[in-house]
């Protein structure tokens, strides 16, 4: 489903990421762990092209992101083209970014209705269904000023799995929420996951990792210092680096 051939980005002078490969099947879950500023995020965000890559190639589902190649060139495409490659990718966020003056509902049907031009009717029976599936469909008409972070969380899953996503991404989705609300949406997460769901994830939940991910990765400046079984790579780390950080979760 995702293929990352040596990606690298910069912003000015700072490399961000400094060739970055690695693949992740269909149906898979990859968490990325690592240190803040050691690229986990930026990566995230060039999957769905919300940043450009400066080198290097992502494909998903065989695809190029962001980019047609034409004679062994790379040329950017047009806005509106990779807006709807981002479409087929779900993507959660640290902080919840649900439109505040829209209830759950009308936060779920909004894309589906102006982006893919979705019935109301239809969106609002396929809202209900996801709200149902989160655990959040009594608070369909509740303003997000009136849902606790966790609750908010799970209608932020929910609204990225109305577009009927084949990807989902999620950056460091329970660190904004308090220690008590955290586990009502790894419970989502883990449901999703069972279904099927490809998924990436950013995360300093090693226990969720542990449980769930196919494949974990430990990036660092940049680089993926370390991959493998989450079982193997958390138990039996072998570079010192990643021994050093997990020493300090675990």
């Amino acid at each position: 489903m995702i293929r990352a051939d040596r990606v690298c980005k910069s912003f000015g002078a700072l490399r961000v990421l400094r060739g970055i490969s690695l693949e992740v099947s269909r149906g898979e879950v990859l968490c990325l762990i690592g240190p803040s500023g050691s690229g986990k995020s930026t990566f995230l965000r060039c999957i769905n092209h919300l940043e450009v890559v400066n080198a290097g190639r992502l494909y998903v589902d065989g695809e190029l992101v962001g980019y047609r190649e034409k004679n062994g060139k790379l040329y950017e495409l047009h806005p509106r083209v990779a807006a709807r490659q981002r479409r087929e990718i779900g993507m959660v966020f640290q902080h919840f970014n649900l439109f505040p003056h829209r209830t759950a509902l009308e936060n779920l049907i909004e894309a589906p209705t102006q982006v893919k031009r979705v019935r109301r009717a239809d969106a609002v029976t396929r809202a209900k269904e996801l709200l149902d599936r989160v655990g959040m469909v009594e608070k369909a008409n509740a303003y997000p000023a009136q849902l606790s972070g966790g609750q908010q969380q799970r209608v932020a899953i929910a609204r990225a799995l109305a577009m009927d996503p084949k990807l989902m991404l999620f950056d460091e989705p329970t660190s904004a929420l308090d220690p008590e609300l955290v586990g009502e949406v790894l419970t989502v997460m883990r449901e999703l996951a069972a279904s099927g769901m490809t998924m990436v994830v950013v995360t300093h939940e090693m226990g969720f990792a542990r449980e769930v991910a196919d494949q974990l990765v430990f990036m660092d400046g940049g680089v993926v210092v370390e991959s493998g079984k989450p079982k193997e790579v958390l138990a039996a780390p072998k570079q010192e680096r990643t021994q050093a950080f997990l020493s300090r979760l675990l």
